[in-house]
């Protein structure tokens, strides 16, 4: 996952002024648009980082525009959010807070996100600028090893319930907790984390972290 040292903060290309976050507003600058689209997609700094190919360290330095990417690292993170490298330059419109925003994802709706560990439906994706993000999961994982190459980690925080089996929660900062349908917790998941089912149904959970 980690790229070449060099090209990432030894000559890290200079990004242009316009693009760089201004600071007149936060919302505005490369690294905003950066994060904004990764949120929008419902990825962690893990995710993308296993996406892209740029470590999700670097990844966070970008965002917190304390480091000035690459045109070859753009590229990657690029691919990483499958979009076009012009979606990355569009201004982000200043427009007044919409009051009353509401979105609804009917049962059996949503978008699809499947992982290596996860069968995710993104609930209610089409509001954009979220605080939170959504998601129904069926957690498909059963071997922390097989399933888990290292610990996804994130500056994110996560609110998770049991809707049907039973799970186990891992952490890097705690013991495994076994979960069960109607349990829920809390938790900063930048120690790392991961998911397993247990017995002989897939754990169905709802979960939102922080956007």
């Amino acid at each position: 996952m980690e790229t070449n040292g060099n090209e990432l903060m030894g000559v890290a290309e200079p990004a242009p002024a316009a693009l760089r976050r201004r600071s007149g507003g936060p919302e505005d600058g490369l690294a905003r648009q950066i994060e904004t689209l990764r949120r929008d997609r419902a990825m962690s700094l893990q995710a993308l980082a296993k996406a892209s190919g740029v470590a999700a360290s670097t990844l966070s330095k970008i965002e917190r525009n304390e480091l000035s990417p690459t045109v070859a690292t753009l590229q990657k993170i690029v691919a990483g959010l499958d979009i076009e490298m012009s979606q990355l330059f569009e201004e982000v419109p200043k427009t007044e807070p919409v009051q009353g925003r509401r979105v609804v994802t009917r049962a059996g709706q949503g978008t699809p996100h499947t992982s290596q560990s996860c069968a995710n439906v993104l609930l209610c994706a089409e509001m954009k600028n979220k605080k939170m993000v959504p998601i129904l999961t069926r957690v498909t994982a059963r071997d922390l090893e097989a399933d888990y190459p290292a610990l996804p980690r994130s500056d994110d925080e996560v609110f998770l319930m049991v809707l049907k089996g039973r799970m186990l929660l891992h952490s890097g900062a705690y013991q495994p907790l076994e979960m069960g349908p109607g349990d829920s917790v809390y938790y900063d998941a930048s120690a790392g984390h991961a998911w397993t089912s247990i017995g002989p149904e897939d754990a169905e959970v709802v979960w939102v972290m922080t956007a």
